[in-house]
């Protein structure tokens, strides 16, 4: 018999009142803007990471307005070290555009949410069903793959049949009330014991029906896009320290890796990194390697290594938008990759780098 739509969402509600998540830092005004900012930040994150970036970002921006206002600058600075940086620079964006557009209140018509840089049809029904009790499905990437194995939707995730199957069954599967509780629901069990690895089928309240559990699929749906290989690239960093203690940061482009944050020069080759620190710096002597640091993106590796050299903090190396001294005594709230401001600190400390590499992880922009 296959599994009933209408029996997923009474179980669920069952066991979340009993063993669902309730005491998030979102779940405590579930404003627009606070559930709004909570599912930008868990987008490829969990929830234990999330938390204290969330309290941080409400305690600076309380509302859609404060974070309007704020410059980009200060709202990466915020957001260093979570990873996806596109999230971050969509949600200024959509602050601004809710601001001018909407008078600084969130449009509460399912069209005008998804409207919004960084809101798809799914984050949209979460809000909307979250924050103000709307019937909308979602699809997120707990939802999908409870559906995906309590239903036995076999194809692939790039798949558009497979896709348009999942939405349909979110449709039937979502009920008329308690809607806040449901979709909550749906991605608690999600995160917590319908995992991509080892789910917790013993302790499920839709084992029962489960589709992937009968038939003992559980670690093969739902099935995932085709692996590529993981490619590693390696590249030079040049960590030109000025003469009143500040280092040379150059804002990145804001598309592509790190967008938007502010970065050592980069460049592919110890050669061109050598030939910018004599030619653009003035540096007399031959830049110095320090220990590599070791970065991990989603979908590819990172070996930078770092080029130290001295120089002084000549005004107009570059645009004055595009670059500036970052002061090691001193830090700018500015929004700094991970590696980069772990790199600083050592500077700051005076510890530098010893033979060992430093590592890191964090997800791309």
């Amino acid at each position: 018999m296959p599994p009933n739509p209408s029996a997923l969402a009474p179980a669920l509600l069952t066991w979340h009142a009993r063993e669902g998540r309730h005491d998030l830092p979102w779940q405590e005004r579930r404003t627009p803007y606070r559930v709004w900012v909570a599912e930008i930040m868990l987008q490829q994150t969990q929830v234990a990471t999330v938390i204290p970036y969330y309290r941080r970002f409400m305690a600076r921006f309380a509302d859609v307005r404060a974070l309007a206002d704020a410059p980009l600058d200060e709202v990466l600075h915020l957001w260093s070290g979570l990873g996806y940086y596109a999230r971050a620079r969509n949600l200024h964006r959509a602050a601004v555009r809710i601001r001018n557009e909407y008078g600084g209140e969130f449009p509460a018509d399912f069209a005008g949410m998804a409207s919004l840089p960084g809101i798809g049809r799914s984050t949209a029904g979460a809000i909307l069903a979250l924050s103000l009790g709307a019937r909308f499905p979602i699809l997120d990437g707990n939802a999908r793959r409870v559906l995906a194995r309590y239903f036995g939707v076999t194809r692939p995730r790039a798949d558009p049949a497979g896709e348009r199957r999942l939405w349909e069954l979110a449709e039937h599967c979502t009920p008329h009330t308690r809607l806040a509780e449901y979709t909550q629901a749906i991605m608690d069990l999600g995160a917590t014991l319908c995992v991509r690895r080892k789910p917790l089928c013993g302790r499920c309240p839709l084992a029962s029906g489960c589709f992937a559990r009968r038939t003992g699929r559980q670690h093969e749906l739902p099935l995932p896009r085709r692996a590529a290989p993981r490619p590693r690239r390696q590249v030079f960093m040049v960590v030109a320290l000025g003469d009143s203690g500040g280092v040379l940061l150059e804002r990145r482009p804001e598309r592509g890796v790190w967008g938007g944050l502010w970065c050592l020069p980069e460049f592919s080759t110890a050669t061109a990194a050598t030939a910018f620190a004599r030619h653009s710096l003035g540096a007399a002597c031959t830049p110095q390697p320090l220990a590599t640091l070791e970065h991990a993106f989603t979908h590819f590796d990172l070996t930078i290594t770092p080029l130290r050299v001295r120089c002084a903090e000549a005004a107009g190396v570059m645009e004055a938008a595009a670059a500036l001294w970052y002061k090691l005594r001193e830090p700018q709230r500015i929004g700094l990759p991970a590696p980069i401001s772990t790199l600083l600190s050592h500077l700051a400390g005076d510890t530098l780098f010893d033979e060992r590499p430093h590592r890191s992880g964090e997800q791309s922009s």
